[in-house]
């Protein structure tokens, strides 16, 4: 039996299939000792290998949520030193699950199931995060309509959302889509800058009881409710992510 090479990759527990594409593309992967492709397929007994070192099947999965404090970024590449890799220092391999800004604040998941963040991540799969977003001026009604009704972005129009107005110049927001860096870019449209976002909640899970900074396993009880909702998600992402 035979499996796709990026998906092989995502398996071991090394990263998602999204950023196996990457290390492919960057010509770091090798099958049996060649330089592999994009497309590629890994058969039984074959040996990969990423940047020399033969991936290692993870046996135990880990599922994790953490308080991402501002200043630390949403990347596995350690050479950036505010990596969230670094600052966590979990004792086997995990990445994150989609982005928030360096900037930003909030809730963010990290796990070494690549199946898993393929479906989260998929667009299509009309997975709810909410936000807490505080802009520079005071809102208005005409403001939250257009933050409702779609903000043009990026070449595209952003998707019909719910958006609440908390406090003068605070709102409260719920994304089935996610544009990189999608609130911010709407705010500058306009007019607006954001100087605080936070995200509260992805999906049924939200970072109530969890501090700045720290981090805790999925319960049994969410890792179940979490497989049910995933359960008729595609695992084929398309193009949009798990961005703010």
């Amino acid at each position: 039996m035979d499996t796709s090479l990026n998906k092989y990759i995502s398996d071991s527990g090394f990263c998602s299939r999204r950023e196996a594409d990457k290390y492919i593309e960057d010509c770091r992967v090798t099958i049996n000792g060649k330089d592999a492709h994009k497309g590629n397929r890994v058969m039984a007994g074959d040996i990969v290998e990423v940047d020399g070192e033969p991936l290692k099947k993870n046996v135990e999965r880990v599922y994790m949520m953490l308080n991402k404090p501002k200043g630390i970024t949403c990347t596995t590449d350690r050479k950036d030193k505010s990596n969230i890799i670094d600052y966590i220092n979990y004792k086997t391999r995990i990445f994150p699950i989609g982005r928030l800004d360096k900037l930003s604040e909030g809730l963010i998941f990290l796990t070494n199931d690549g199946d898993i963040v393929n479906k989260i991540l998929r667009a299509g799969n009309g997975h709810e995060k909410e936000y807490i977003v505080t802009v520079d001026k005071p809102i208005h009604q005409i403001f939250i309509n257009s933050m409702r009704n779609g903000v043009r972005i990026l070449g595209t129009t952003t998707k019909k959302c719910f958006v609440k107005q908390e406090a003068d110049n605070r709102f409260r927001i719920i994304l089935t889509q996610g544009l990189n860096r999608q609130i911010r870019r709407m705010c500058e449209v306009l007019g607006f800058k954001v100087t605080s976002l936070k995200r509260i909640r992805i999906m049924n899970m939200t970072i109530t009881g969890i501090a700045p900074g720290k981090w805790r396993f999925f319960t049994a009880p969410e890792m179940a409710m979490i497989n049910e909702m995933l359960m008729n998600s595609s695992n084929t992402s398309d193009g949009e992510g798990m961005g703010e």
